[in-house]
């Protein structure tokens, strides 16, 4: 009884701050609903046995991500008349992808909700044995091992194209060469001077 008002509470409370980050208007109060939904998910980790997925949850997304977002937002010039809602040639365009993608989740679950061996794979027992996260891992790295290093290298690609984007080609700043440096002689830097008594020295 206790596990399911848990469940309950954290359901609820994921929901609406899942809708509260959508609707909001300030990307401040947005991003502070987006902490409260992954504590809410982690919770719900919690509640099903997965409790290492629930602190990755929370140290990853909500220690780094989002706090990494709340910074990144606050350092901005926002207009906020930029942020109130305008309808433009792309409203009508974005409703029929949001109602696409609502349908295709639909698609997705229906077929395992109606699947005779659904019920038999979710009440499957986890052998007392072995954690949770020796579980975790001896998917990744086996069944799912190619997936786990395609997502790797994705994330790698998309790393190395936000770098390319935000990447800017100065011509006014004068840049460090590597080679420059090393290849240099002492000569080419220091000069002895011998300085007469009380008088300057012309550079």
């Amino acid at each position: 009884m206790g596990y399911t008002i848990l469940y309950i509470m954290f359901v609820v409370g994921l929901m609406g701050s899942a809708t509260g980050v959508v609707l909001m208007r300030t990307p401040v109060h947005s991003l502070l609903l987006l902490v409260m939904t992954f504590f809410n998910a982690a919770g719900l980790f919690l509640v099903w046995g997965a409790e290492f997925l629930a602190m990755m949850l929370v140290v990853v997304y909500v220690g780094a991500v989002a706090v990494l977002f709340l910074f990144a937002v606050m350092m901005l010039d926002i207009d906020q008349e930029l942020l109130k809602f305008k309808y433009s040639s792309y409203t009508g365009f974005s409703a029929i992808v949001a109602f696409a993608l609502f349908i295709e989740l639909i698609i997705a679950i229906l077929p395992w909700k109606t699947w005779e061996k659904a019920g038999d794979i979710i009440a499957l027992p986890i052998p007392a044995m072995i954690t949770n996260t020796h579980l975790i891992g001896s998917y990744l790295y086996t069944q799912y091992f190619y997936i786990f290093q395609i997502s790797g290298l994705l994330l790698l690609l998309a790393m190395i194209g936000a770098i390319l984007l935000t990447l800017r080609d100065r011509r006014d700043v004068n840049h460090q060469k590597i080679s420059d440096q090393v290849n240099r002689e002492p000569s080419d830097t220091l000069r002895l001077v011998k300085v007469p008594f009380k008088k300057g020295v012309d550079i």
